[in-house]
C-alpha cells in the first residue's frame, strides 16, 4: 500500500480530476457546436483514464492499468469515428466500380 501523504495526494488528484470531468460535462451538453461536444467528450475519456490509473496507484492493483488501455484505445478509436463522420458526412465509404 502506499503511504498516507501519496494516499492524500492521490485522493486530492481524484477530486480534482472528477471536478474537470463535470466541466466538462457541462461543455458537451452546453456546447454550441459539434466539434465542441467531442472535444468534451474525448477529454472525459481522458479523465476516466486518468481516474482509472490514480484507483491503480492508491489500491496496487495491475488490473485498473489494463483497463485504462482499453479505455484509452475505445476512446481513439471513437474519436477518430466521430472526426470522419463530423468532415466527411459518412464514416465507411465504398469504392465505385
Amino acid at each position: 500500500m502506499v503511504d498516507a501523504t501519496t494516499a492524500t495526494v492521490i485522493d486530492a488528484a481524484l477530486i480534482l480530476v472528477a471536478a474537470l470531468c463535470l466541466l466538462c460535462g457541462y461543455r458537451v451538453i452546453r456546447g454550441p457546436t459539434v466539434p465542441d461536444r467531442v472535444v468534451g467528450l474525448d477529454t472525459i475519456a481522458t479523465n476516466v483514464i486518468a481516474i482509472a490509473m490514480l484507483v491503480a496507484l492508491k489500491t496496487d492493483r495491475g488490473l485498473f492499468v489494463t483497463v485504462s488501455i482499453v479505455l484509452a484505445i475505445i476512446g481513439f478509436l471513437s474519436t477518430v469515428t466521430v472526426a470522419k463522420y463530423i468532415t466527411e458526412g459518412d464514416i465507411i465509404t465504398r469504392r465505385q466500380r
